[in-house]
């Protein structure tokens, strides 16, 4: 009898979920991990909606615009035909949510409600209140759960992946992981292996607005065994992210596309209330800087402002590194219906409330533009990627896919708001069907792995746990983590000077020796929490050096990578047609020639070694630089 097809899918959140659902639904078995319980990954925190073209506004909003959106926003650098995919079928994508009992929020006629989100012009996206990437992996696990009732799904929650099982082919035949409560290893034989383990924004530690279970661990532990990371240098900072001694929480996008204006009083040293100041003593510097957008530039673009406006001109709020987000001259009614979750959660970690006072915000690290390298095949003839290819999202170890945030694919320089849960969940999808693809012209009979290539990889990783038990350093990882994050936000933050990542660099390699004499001080072989938090340390310090010396090799600017001493700047006043703009035109052209490809980052012996990688522009040829004045 013919055994059939198994794959490992780990991370629960939209990618993870949707993959195991095309999965499943072709017919192969599922196992599904996580580091909790699925419907607590990170995709909840996604809160303002998300981007699909319906245009019930009357905007004469189109696909086509949001393709061209996307791949502006991102400064030209993703792969054009998976945008232009992802983009075409996001209406769709809908509309299977709301069969799946998705409740978005709605006009006053029925229909679909859409919002303004960051570099756009149009109203295009949707949302379930302030919540919405909660309401959408709930509807896309309830799925799951139903195909699990049939046996084709099983979870394995509270698992934490540390390695893939390689055949002598280097083909992925399976996975090493760790059940965190009784630290027991395991190894789990599969056809095929999806990563769909989210961001690595926690290698910004306490700075970053993800999640403490955003490490990044699973990517670098299969790019240790070969795979590469690519663009990891683009890591966006979040315009309006709420400061906290613990952690940073996110203000989400919506509140500016629901009309919130960030500002800073004219005088710096002014004391008055944020309410007592009048709008002729406040500089609304986005509006002022970009005023075809104003408040929703893109992320990137708004980030570096409040940097300018903080650091540069000291115009912060009360002297600190903090402007201003306002809605307090919105309805409060509108506000606290469309933004509920968002004031909640400002009212309880900041002890004041949105709808009466401004509030203070500053960027902070958020999302990971690169990640793994994942391929695609294009279909000639739509000019966007070939459906149900089992080359899409294939990284470059046979039998291993990735998909979400812990993928390169959509993004290029810089995400546009509202692109990360259509992303997610298209990846997902997409993902999905290429491993089924994949499964169904396998030829190899997954019992010919030898044992012992599962049992090797157990006992080097119940090593390395030996070895942590055991160390009596004098590092503390908690310590080590608060460095690390402290370190990245200040040298490989918003804006870069290669001498400062050369440091960077330095300094990183000697974390990652530090966090080598480790103590953990607790020795319990059962649900030892610091021993799984080490090891994501680890592989933290790890990304960050990745991060750093892709960052060094990019000398240019583009999207959310920032040197102020090579940045190309529009000569003011200038515009299309004028001698000025098109000199400046010719030299943006230039900087893409150089510039215009995809960093490959593989791992070495010294460290991540770099190369470059060219870029499909057959959708939409740059022609016209980034410009939202």
């Amino acid at each position: 009898m013919k055994r059939p097809r198994k794959v490992i899918i780990i991370g629960g959140g939209l990618g993870g979920l949707w993959s195991a659902l095309r999965v499943a639904e072709a017919g192969f078995q599922v196992d599904l991990f996580s580091l909790f319980e699925v419907k607590r990954s990170h995709s909840v925190c996604a809160q303002g909606g998300i981007n699909a073209c319906f245009d019930t506004k009357g905007e004469r909003d189109s696909i086509w615009q949001h393709t061209v959106d996307t791949l502006k926003g991102g400064a030209y650098l993703a792969n054009q035909p998976p945008v232009k995919s992802m983009c075409e079928e996001a209406p769709g994508l809908i509309h299977t949510f709301e069969r799946m009992g998705v409740t978005f929020s709605r006009t006053a006629e029925g229909l679909m409600d859409l919002r303004l989100f960051g570099g756009v012009k149009n109203r295009r996206t949707v949302f379930a209140g302030a919540s919405t990437g909660q309401q959408l992996l709930y509807g896309v696990d309830q799925e799951v759960r139903r195909q699990e009732s049939l046996g084709r799904i099983r979870k394995f929650e509270w698992w934490e992946f540390l390695s893939l099982v390689l055949d002598g082919q280097d083909t992925c035949k399976g996975i090493t992981a760790m059940n965190l409560r009784t630290l027991e290893i395991k190894s789990f034989r599969a056809d095929a292996v999806i990563l769909a383990t989210g961001g690595m924004g926690q290698t910004y530690g306490h700075r970053s607005t993800n999640s403490t279970n955003s490490t990044g661990a699973a990517a670098c532990r299969v790019y240790q065994q070969g795979a590469w990371l690519a663009n990891t240098e683009f890591f966006q900072f979040h315009p309006t992210a709420m400061l906290g001694d613990d952690k940073t929480r996110l203000m989400s996008e919506a509140a500016r596309g629901e009309g919130g204006r960030i500002w800073v009083p004219q005088d710096p040293e002014d004391t008055r209330r944020p309410t007592e100041i009048p709008e002729q003593d406040r500089f609304y510097f986005l509006e002022s800087w970009f005023p075809s957008y104003g408040n929703t530039v893109p992320r990137d673009v708004a980030s570096r402002a409040i940097w300018r406006v903080v650091h540069e001109m000291k115009m912060g709020v009360g002297g600190e590194h903090k402007v201003y987000l306002d809605l307090t001259h919105l309805n409060p009614g509108f506000i606290e219906q469309r933004l509920h979750a968002i004031l909640d959660i400002y009212r309880k970690f900041h002890g004041a409330d949105p709808v009466h006072e401004p509030m203070e915000i500053y960027p902070s690290a958020h999302y990971a533009m690169g990640g793994l390298w994942v391929d695609f095949e294009k279909d000639e003839s739509s000019g966007g990627m070939k459906p149900g290819s089992q080359r899409n999202h294939a990284t470059n170890i046979p039998g291993l896919y990735a998909c979400g945030e812990c993928d390169y694919g959509y993004h290029g320089a810089n995400r546009l708001g509202a692109n990360s849960l259509l992303s997610a969940s298209f990846s997902g999808r997409v993902a999905g069907e290429a491993v089924a693809a994949y499964l169904k012209g396998l030829q190899d009979d997954l019992q010919s792995v030898p044992e012992y290539k599962y049992l090797n990889e157990v006992a080097r990783q119940q090593a390395i746990n030996q070895t942590l038990m055991e160390s009596r350093g004098e590092e503390n990882p908690y310590a080590l983590h608060h460095e690390l994050g402290e370190l990245m936000s200040s040298r490989v933050g918003v804006v870069r000077d290669n001498d400062v990542l050369r440091q960077a660099i330095d300094d990183l390699s000697e974390l990652e020796e530090r966090s080598l004499h480790i103590n953990l001080q607790e020795t319990n072989s059962w649900s030892n929490q610091g021993l799984a938090y080490t090891r994501q340390l680890q592989e933290m310090i790890r990304l960050g050096r990745v991060i750093a010396v892709s960052a060094l090799a990019r000398d240019e600017c583009r999207g959310a990578h920032y040197k102020p001493t090579l940045d190309l700047t529009i000569p003011e006043n200038t515009y299309p047609g004028d001698p000025a703009y098109e000199k400046y035109r010719e030299a943006w052209k230039q900087q893409n020639k150089d510039w215009l490809k995809t960093t490959i980052a593989s791992a070495s012996e010294t460290g991540p070694k770099i190369s470059y990688q060219p870029v499909d522009l057959s959708v939409l040829p740059p022609e016209e630089p980034r410009d939202y004045r």
